[in-house]
């Protein structure tokens, strides 16, 4: 998008552009990734470096594979090429740019590549064992290899994860949910690594490609397993539930993230309980007791327990909730007894229902109360979710890694909490929020009065529906000459001059929006610079 001019009108600081481009940018969908890393053909050949693992590659712990037990467990048909290969394997990879000498490569056609066009280029690499669609002509190989030929190499993947799963005999814990899901699986795995050896999902690995390298590369030795698992339509969930077969499930909360393609909230409350697909009778779905539409669903063949923050007929309830310092203490009721001054080291009452489902789990799972508290407090943040630091006396809560209305919500409540301990002024960054279809204008509208009535002093909107957040917060009380616009997510300079001329030190920044707003950009533009009133 490409901005004319930036103007003081009417007390705000506006960004002014195309609307054509405007309306266009607000289609932007981040979830269609597959495959999406795999570098051209010409960058390969240019690169000397071969790599033993990545993000995008599992080193197999639990068992070797070859090419004919791909193919048992698949149901794929091995094709010898220029002489085959016939050995096994301990490395897998999707990325040809991760290869290494013997490994396998799985070929995925992915919207912007599609990886069987670099087989020749794996192969060189060193890959020994494809997993391909299709094969290739052997005179365009440069070596032996076995080739596997499968009608899904994505599919492939979640059969050789649930192969992998089921191996191991580790439990499995899945953990879906609106929001929260992040934070709640590091919890969860915190709290069982007290007592147990336990493998958990790293970064955003929570999708079909994802969570299948999630569990190739579990740990022979590991006792539990924790999955998150992501979605954007409906199926995906059911499919990932149906690899895993959980033990415990924990849905987080039904919020409004995919309204765009889901269309309400009632759908995407049965596109969550699509985990039960892979669920046997009597195990275990944790719930949110205090939402509706978890609480009056049909949860067979699973065992229904309940976390709550204000339910008093919850299996588990947080009481006495309090702040202090940068985390949370509560008290928490279950089975009768009541265990007091329960610490998390992370800030917000959201993050208290989180660490609930924690709690429960390690309770279920036959640890003591000791072992939990003390997982608990060991909890460490993930990247671009709530770290909080300091920049030139200015306290930053940086939460750019994603955003739906409930979790805007939810750092506004953080946000205000914090600014009025410290004693400064509550500023926040909000940008957009993305996938909310028809939906869009009035959530960030909404979003607009929640920051006004929460005490919210200046306000940076961010982004193509950056208006509607500022319109909704002048008419709901923040003063106009307090709020800045700026229509362009592109353009991360200029918010961030917007932010630098309005805060001083003692003040306390949140910035949140969709992760393809990339709302980081704006704290590394005011890193290494003064704030006016510096």
């Amino acid at each position: 998008m490409i901005y004319k001019k930036k103007e003081k009108i009417g007390g705000k600081w506006w960004l002014h552009g195309n609307k054509d481009m405007e309306i266009k940018n607000r289609s932007v969908n981040i979830n269609n990734i597959q495959n999406e890393d795999i570098k051209s053909a010409e960058n390969i050949k240019e690169s000397n470096t071969k790599q033993t693992g990545g993000e995008n590659s599992a080193l197999l712990s639990v068992c070797p594979l070859t090419a004919e037990l791909i193919a048992n467990i698949t149901g794929g048909d091995v094709i010898p090429v220029n002489g085959g290969f016939g050995g096994e394997s301990r490395v897998f990879t999707k990325d040809s740019r991760e290869v290494s000498e013997g490994c396998i490569f799985v070929a995925i056609r992915g919207e912007k590549y599609d990886a069987h066009d670099f087989i020749t280029q794996a192969i060189e690499g060193g890959a020994r064992i494809i997993i391909a669609e299709r094969c290739p002509a052997a005179d365009t190989l440069p070596c032996g290899a076995d080739v596997v030929i499968v009608h899904n190499t994505v599919a492939a993947m979640g059969a050789l994860a649930a192969y992998f799963i089921e191996k191991s005999g580790a439990k499995t814990i899945a953990v879906t949910g609106s929001v929260g899901k992040t934070t709640t699986k590091e919890l969860i795995a915190t709290v069982l690594s007290e007592r147990y050896k336990t493998h958990k999902t790293e970064g955003n690995k929570n999708n079909e490609i994802g969570l299948p390298l999630t569990a190739l590369s579990m740990p022979s030795d590991a006792e539990y397993g924790v999955f998150e698992m992501g979605m954007s339509a409906r199926g995906e969930i059911g499919a990932l539930s149906r690899i895993v077969k959980p033990n415990i499930t924990v849905i987080t909360n039904i919020g409004t993230a995919h309204m765009e393609r889901l269309g309400s909230r009632e759908n995407i409350a049965k596109a969550k309980l699509e985990v039960l697909w892979g669920m046997s009778e009597g195990r275990i779905l944790i719930i949110n007791a205090d939402e509706p539409l978890l609480t009056h669903a049909d949860v067979s063949p699973a065992k229904a327990v309940t976390v709550s923050l204000y339910s008093r007929s919850a299996d588990y309830r947080a009481v006495n909730i309090r702040q202090i310092g940068g985390g949370m203490i509560f008290d928490l009721i279950y089975n009768s007894k009541v265990c007091t001054n329960v610490e998390i080291p992370i800030l917000g009452t959201h993050n208290v229902l989180d660490a609930l489902y924690a709690f429960a789990i390690g309770i279920i799972e036959g640890m003591t109360e000791e072992e939990i508290r003390r997982g608990l407090r060991k909890f460490r943040g993930v990247s671009m979710r709530q770290r909080i630091y300091d920049i030139s006396g200015v306290t930053i809560i940086e939460d750019c890694y994603n955003a739906s209305p409930e979790s805007m919500r939810a750092g506004i409540d953080v946000l205000c909490s914090m600014a009025k301990e410290k004693g400064g002024r509550p500023a926040a960054l909000l940008g957009d929020m993305l996938e909310l279809g028809e939906y869009s204008s009035l959530l960030h509208e909404q979003l607009g009065i929640y920051a006004a009535r929460a005490g919210v002093k200046l306000l940076f909107t961010y982004g193509p529906f950056a208006e509607n957040i500022a319109h909704s917060a002048i008419t709901n009380g923040i003063r106009a000459e307090n709020v800045y616009v700026n229509l362009n997510y592109t353009d991360p300079a200029s918010t961030g001059e917007m932010i630098l001329s309005a805060l001083r030190p003692g003040d306390v920044l949140l910035v949140k929006a969709s992760r393809a707003v990339a709302a980081e950009k704006v704290i590394e533009y005011i890193k290494g610079r003064k704030f006016a009133g510096v």
